[in-house]
């Protein structure tokens, strides 16, 4: 009989043996183990480069010779990237909240069908839902611009019911946001549909049970329940649709729907010693966007990601 178990035949009160040490220290080694191989991941694909891309920025271009830079500290750069490009800033923000607002109005139904209404067919619509990722994301804007082209038939259905006085639809702002929402919609899709799967639907039919109508069941019940969802898919689909430059260049214009994403883009391989402005561009652009979600968040909490 060891001594606990005498002391505790005596009436005693009990004490745990201390855990071994060498246990304990055994698991904390194991779990930076695991840990190493994400972690030099981040930091030879993420830190590193973003640390070099930012050193770049401050500094200044040497004409004509890409990649070369003078040994100096210009932040001028970053006065060039809120200056002269504040415009395109502003568009990249306002074409990004307008297709994560029609992702949401357009997936919200979708992912309230999958989880409630679709039965056998819940499958066949997830499918739907994520075929697009089975192709490039080039191809499928692509595909978007003949669909909205001037013969095309979103185009040719406007001519009839005489809703497109301007006569086209690509090349215009109402096309990159059409191509955004497009293709950031399952990102917005997937995670309302993922909290709705999980939401009771118990708690759903008693709001019926207790005379509510249906938009009062759905104001009071329904979205609050599928906030996590609707936070994480509005982050997902705002972030990439801002620094987005696929869809301004294949659906809109030159000049009146270039983004951001476009100058940075037109800096790095078109422009002879743009490498710093256009890294001043890029760590700008984060900056506002961690600004636009650090207020975002603040406001819904991270709780709700729960």
């Amino acid at each position: 009989m060891t001594v606990a178990s005498a002391h505790v035949a005596g009436g005693g009160t009990t004490h745990a043996d201390p855990a071994p040490a060498g246990g304990a220290r055994k698991r904390s080694w194991t779990a930076y183990l695991l840990l190493l191989p994400g972690g030099l991941w981040l930091l030879l694909f993420f830190v590193i480069p973003l640390v070099q891309l930012f050193t770049v920025s401050l500094q200044s271009g040497f004409p004509g010779y890409p990649g070369y830079y003078y040994r100096d500290v210009n932040i001028g750069n970053y006065g060039t990237a809120l200056t002269e490009f504040a415009g395109h800033f502003g568009r990249s923000l306002l074409y990004a909240g307008l297709a994560t607002f029609f992702a949401f109005i357009l997936a919200y139904p979708l992912a309230y069908a999958m989880a409630f209404k679709a039965g056998k067919w819940r499958n066949v619509m997830m499918i739907c839902v994520i075929a697009p990722f089975f192709t490039s994301f080039i191809l499928r804007t692509i595909a978007w611009r003949q669909i909205l082209a001037d013969d095309g038939p979103v185009a040719s259905t406007l001519k009839f019911l005489h809703l497109l006085p301007g006569g086209h639809i690509t090349e215009t702002w109402m096309a990159v946001v059409a191509g955004l929402t497009y293709n950031f919609l399952p990102f917005m899709v997937l995670p309302i549909y993922a909290s709705l799967e999980r939401a009771d639907a118990r708690v759903i039919e008693a709001g019926g049970d207790l005379y509510a109508n249906g938009f009062t069941t759905f104001r009071t019940v329904t979205l609050p329940m599928s906030m996590p969802g609707v936070i994480a898919g509005t982050l997902l689909t705002f972030i990439p649709a801002a620094g987005d430059y696929v869809n301004a260049d294949l659906l809109g214009s030159d000049r009146s729907t270039k983004m951001v994403g476009n100058v940075i883009e037109s800096q790095f391989f078109k422009v002879l010693g743009g490498f710093p402005v256009a890294a001043a561009l890029s760590f700008t652009l984060m900056a506002l966007i961690l600004a636009m979600v650090f207020l975002y968040i603040r406001r819904f909490g991270t709780e709700e990601l729960l």
